[in-house]
């Protein structure tokens, strides 16, 4: 495994000096920063003060368990560190109590000090790996904080704006975008924020349905309507009364059914199969489609008065690949769900198939990702989600599409400081400005980052 940009703080504790200085020039020669100390006094001391990335310790020191008991501090003082056992042959059975004790791994005496370097440098991956999960999951916690409505980019903070804006007030709301973007979340959320929030919320899908049952379902019947009508019943509106309605897939109600839809928004009024007085509802309409309602109006498909009276106001949920930096804490918030549905512990995903799912395109949209991701975290073993782990038509980046062919053509001859200036910018965007985190991604310094924002004019 290669060794670029892991800078590890590596703490060394050797009561035998010589051995402690071999091993922590062999570690300074990568680039890892490290203390050494010399007694198990010393090492607690370090420990309660400093912080370190990686503890290598001698099993047997002063006495037959000092290696044991830095073991014991690591774990209390630095709990996101490893620890590492240097060891003689006659102390492996300790070695491996201390592997259950919760070290990293252990390394015979005499130390080869190449396997050293491989061993501390997988253990700072781990660290690294581990963080990078840690701040994506905070990140994801803080994100899903609007009524179920997870992402940060600035498309999604515009809906949530607009949801707010538009929560209070009494116009109808058309809530458009692809399939799976999560149009109901959005009409639930305007609900829970308005004054309606204590009376119910009906979701309703207007589509596939014949014209007669569609009628029946939104409006009701009286007792002898048709056959089998043995009684009156309510329907949706009716029973949403001084709530709110959410019509799903409304460009695909019958062209015979509008006109009574319109009735409904124009006057509040509503008659019953069967019955010819008239009730007065009063309810809050929101609907939804994947369709363009203005092109079908535009076609006679479509009422055109209709369309203007459920657009009282319009919110566009664009689809994940026009805003991909959402794609991480969408994909850390699903593995936290279903591995607690699961009753099982968290699994991290690594950077490399963090990166991959970021490339994908989503079809499916948000939806596709909460499928996949409970597929995933069913299926994994152990507990790292890695790019092995996911679907083949996924990994291979479905490299067949015109999207992926244009991409690549579109790179050829691009400077690579703006490429560069690129890939800050998306890092920055799907960490939601964290930058420790985005330097960990793009494996470069904070430093080198600040100055690189400053110098391309990125916020």
């Amino acid at each position: 495994m290669s060794e670029p940009h892991i800078r590890a703080q590596v703490l060394v504790v050797d009561d035998e000096r010589d051995h402690a200085q071999a091993m922590a020039d062999a570690l300074r020669k990568p680039g890892h920063v490290c203390t050494i100390v010399h007694s198990l006094a010393a090492a607690r001391d370090e420990l309660l003060h400093g912080h370190f990335d990686v503890i290598i310790t001698d099993l047997v020191m002063e006495s037959e368990v000092a290696g044991l008991e830095v073991l014991a501090l690591a774990r209390a003082e630095q709990p996101h560190a490893e620890t590492i056992m240097v060891t003689a042959h006659g102390d492996i059975p300790t070695a491996k109590k201390a592997l259950q004790g919760g070290a990293y791994d252990f390394i015979e005496k005499p130390v080869d000090l190449v396997v050293l370097r491989n061993l501390v440098h997988r253990a700072a991956e781990t660290v690294m790996l581990r963080g990078q999960n840690e701040a994506l999951k905070g990140v994801a916690e803080s994100a899903f904080g609007f009524e179920g409505i997870i992402g940060e980019s600035p498309a999604m903070r515009q809906v949530i704006t607009m949801i707010r804006q538009l929560a209070p007030s009494t116009l109808p709301v058309l809530v458009t975008g692809e399939s799976g973007t999560g149009k109901e979340l959005v009409a639930s959320a305007i609900h829970k924020l308005s004054k309606r929030a204590s009376r119910r919320f009906v979701t309703f899908n207007a589509a596939g349905q014949a014209e007669s049952l569609l009628e029946d379902q939104l409006f009701g019947h009286v007792r002898g309507a048709f056959t089998g009508a043995d009684k009156d019943r309510e329907g949706v509106f009716e029973y949403a009364d001084r709530g709110t309605v959410f019509l799903d897939e409304i460009g695909d109600m019958p062209l015979a059914m509008q006109p009574k839809l319109l009735r409904v928004l124009e006057t509040g009024d509503i008659v019953r199969l069967g019955a010819n007085e008239t009730k007065r509802v009063d309810v809050r309409l929101v609907s939804a489609t994947n369709r363009d309602l203005k092109k079908l109006a535009s076609e006679g498909a479509f009422r055109e008065d209709l369309y203007f009276r459920l657009k009282g106001a319009e919110i566009h949920i664009p689809p994940l690949r026009d805003r991909r930096e959402d794609v991480p804490l969408l994909v850390q918030h699903a593995i936290g769900k279903y591995a607690a549905d699961l009753g099982r512990t968290r699994p991290s995903i690594t950077q490399p198939a963090l990166m991959r799912l970021v490339a994908y395109d989503w079809p499916g949209n948000v939806r596709e990702v909460f499928q996949l991701m409970h597929r995933m975290t069913v299926m994994v073993q152990g507990d790292t989600i890695d790019v092995r782990d996911i679907p083949d038509e996924i990994r291979a980046g479905d490299d067949t599409g015109e999207t992926h062919t244009q991409t690549r053509a579109g790179l050829a001859g691009v400077g690579l400081d703006k490429l560069e200036k690129e890939a800050i910018r998306q890092t920055l965007a799907m960490t939601a400005g964290n930058r420790e985190l985005t330097a960990n991604m793009l494996g470069i310094g904070e430093r080198t980052l600040s100055r690189k924002v400053k110098e391309y004019g990125l916020r």
